[in-house]
């Protein structure tokens, strides 16, 4: 019984640890650079707002940080914030992945950005040309003879046994 208890713990152990891998692995994607950065989210339509994030917990980046990239004009974060905003340009291609430099002391690295592609989905869903179809109605669609006859007889027999077991009891009460 304690094997199954260490066990189910250290499998438990392995499967928090790898469901939090691919997010720290995601946290400062591409070069390795002495401070940690993001884009978030990862994929977005043209035209969307995007959140740049520089780690400044380690203290590797002081200075302002600078994010670049073909599709957002240049972005200074100030030295005592860690995040700004860009807005993705309404021409960028869907589909396409753009590189996001983040440059800090001397120190640069970059991740990418994939452009959303395909139609943006409609917000209101349109009726249907005609009405629902609810069924044949009435009682002559799916007539089927052995159906009803069957439920007949398993109604009539309990009711049957019902009665043949409430009778036999009232018997043995009175004796």
């Amino acid at each position: 019984m304690r094997a199954i208890r260490v066990a189910s713990a250290a499998l438990l152990g392995v499967g928090a640890l790898a469901l939090t891998a691919p997010s720290a692995a995601a946290y400062g994607q591409g070069d390795i650079t002495p401070f940690g950065f993001s884009v978030l989210p990862f994929t977005i339509a043209a035209g969307g707002q995007v959140t740049l994030r520089v780690n400044r917990d380690d203290g590797e980046c002081k200075g302002p940080a600078t994010v670049t990239s073909a599709v957002f004009d240049p972005v200074t974060i100030p030295p005592r914030r860690s995040t700004a905003t860009a807005v993705v340009d309404w021409d960028a291609k869907p589909g396409a992945v753009y590189q996001v430099t983040f440059a800090c002391d001397g120190s640069s690295g970059s991740t990418s950005l994939t452009i959303a592609g395909g139609r943006p989905e409609p917000t209101h869903h349109p009726l249907p040309p005609h009405g629902v179809h609810a069924g044949e109605g009435g009682t002559v669609a799916g007539f089927d003879l052995e159906e009803i006859g069957l439920g007949t007889v398993l109604i009539v027999g309990s009711v049957g046994a019902a009665y043949h077991l409430s009778r036999r009891r009232s018997g043995e009460d009175g004796a």
